[in-house]
């Protein structure tokens, strides 16, 4: 297995968790002052940015910015589709799965190869 397959998307999974909670973690803090939430959110989106630069970096060996892209978008819904459910309570619905679906036939498209 070739690493620079793997690497971006473990990678992109992971600065996806710190994004989530960098930008919406704070919505079940509504009393939190945006003086003490925004510099918090930055220190978190601090540690996604130190995973998703080398992701896009290591992917770009291998898959085109599109292509990196298209697997962003797809992690990040699938990552804010768990976040949501588990840690805000919120409830997914059948127009959220037909926008995710969407989502991943950008995927079939992006990563097909078409003459």
């Amino acid at each position: 297995m070739n690493w620079s397959y793997v690497a971006p998307i473990l990678l992109l999974l992971a600065s996806n968790v710190f994004m989530t909670f960098a930008w919406y973690g704070q919505l079940k803090f509504p009393g939190t002052a945006l003086w003490v939430v925004i510099p918090v959110s930055w220190g978190i989106a601090f540690f996604e940015y130190c995973l998703a630069v080398p992701a896009n970096r290591i992917g770009y060996e291998v898959y085109s910015a599109a292509q990196l892209k298209t697997m962003q978008e797809i992690i990040t819904l699938a990552v804010f589709a768990v976040f949501s459910v588990t840690y805000l309570g919120e409830t997914l619905r059948w127009n959220h799965v037909v926008a995710f679906g969407f989502l991943v036939a950008a995927g079939f498209f992006a990563f097909n190869r078409w003459s």
